[in-house]
């Protein structure tokens, strides 16, 4: 599944922070979970930029840090946690800067049963943030996730913020995902 086309304008974006262009660019590909025992190579791919190929074995295991973790890679962000604290999507409770009002290219750190989940803010209306990530219902998509669920948003460290780190409302049509395990 590659991100709909209710969010193809985020690849149009004047001056999109790195992290969205790079989340843009994974999300055309066709990222999903494979079932049974083999795996997707792109997610597997995310693992290895990652840095925990050795110990992400498959699809199976929650991917939605390991694709976080990827894109802070190869957007030259600082990440200051390893190993198995890639795995955690609460490790990123670490990343950045406290956003007290989150905004277009925070990460949104959640509360699901079971652990964390992890995407970054593309949107919000009403009762949802707008996420785009790894493992929403298998894959990496867009997704609405509501906002009670949100612990804290993080800002990356910008040495000039784009202008388009802003607050965007959206429309709320589309499911609420309730777990992205």
């Amino acid at each position: 599944m590659r991100i709909s086309n209710d969010y193809a304008w985020l690849g149009d974006v004047p001056d999109a922070p790195l992290m969205i262009k790079e989340a843009v660019r994974i999300g055309k590909l066709n990222t999903y979970e494979i079932p049974g025992p083999k795996s997707n190579p792109e997610i597997m791919k995310l693992a290895e930029i990652a840095g925990v190929r050795d110990i992400y074995k498959n699809d199976d295991t929650a991917w939605c840090a390991v694709a976080m973790c990827a894109i802070c890679i190869l957007t030259y962000k600082t990440l200051l946690f390893s190993g198995f604290d890639r795995l955690r999507a609460k490790s990123f409770l670490q990343f950045g800067v406290k956003a007290p009002v989150p905004m277009f290219g925070d990460i949104l750190v959640f509360t699901r049963t079971g652990g964390g989940h992890v995407g970054m803010y593309v949107g919000e209306d009403a009762v949802c943030y707008h996420v785009v990530g790894g493992n929403q219902s298998n894959q990496y998509n867009v997704t609405r996730v509501a906002k009670n669920r949100l612990t804290e948003a993080r800002r990356p460290k910008y040495i000039i913020q784009p202008k388009s780190v802003k607050r965007v409302f959206l429309n709320s049509n589309g499911v609420v995902s309730t777990n992205e395990s």
